[in-house]
C-alpha cells in the first residue's frame, strides 16, 4: 500500500484546480475561434489579407493543442492539432483559393460546434 505525500496531495489538488479553469474557459475560447472564422469568411477574395485572423487562429489552435491532453481533453487536443497544422498549410502560400478557405473554415466550425456540445467526447 502506497501512501500519498503531501507534495502528491497538492501537486494533484492544483492540476485538479487548473483542469477545472481550462474548462470553465473552453466557451469563451471557442467564442472567440467562432469570432475569427467569420473574420476568415472573405478569404481568398482579392484583396483580402487573412494573416491577422489566420495568425490568431493558428496560435489559439496551437495553445489548445498543447494544453487540451494535459487537462484530459485528449480528442479536442488531437483535432485542434490537425486544424492548425492545415492552416499553416494554408497560410504558407501567397494566394490560396476561396474555396480551400471556406473547406477549412467548415472544419473549424464543425470542431467548435461538436467541443461547445461535449469537449470530451470528441476522439
Amino acid at each position: 500500500m502506497t501512501m500519498t505525500q503531501p507534495a502528491d496531495q497538492q501537486f494533484f489538488a492544483r492540476l485538479a484546480e487548473l483542469n477545472d479553469k481550462f474548462a470553465a474557459r473552453l466557451p469563451s475560447t471557442f467564442g472567440r475561434l467562432a469570432q475569427l472564422s467569420q473574420e476568415l469568411a472573405p478569404a481568398g477574395a482579392p484583396g483580402f489579407d487573412p494573416a491577422g485572423p489566420a495568425g490568431e487562429l493558428q496560435a489559439m489552435l496551437h495553445t489548445l493543442a498543447g494544453s487540451a491532453a494535459t487537462f484530459g481533453f485528449r480528442g479536442l487536443g488531437h483535432h485542434a492539432r490537425l486544424l492548425e497544422q492545415r492552416l499553416r498549410v494554408l497560410r504558407a502560400f501567397d494566394a490560396v483559393a476561396a474555396g480551400e478557405w471556406q473547406a477549412w473554415r467548415a472544419e473549424l466550425d464543425d470542431y467548435i460546434a461538436a467541443a461547445l456540445r461535449d469537449p470530451k467526447a470528441l476522439t
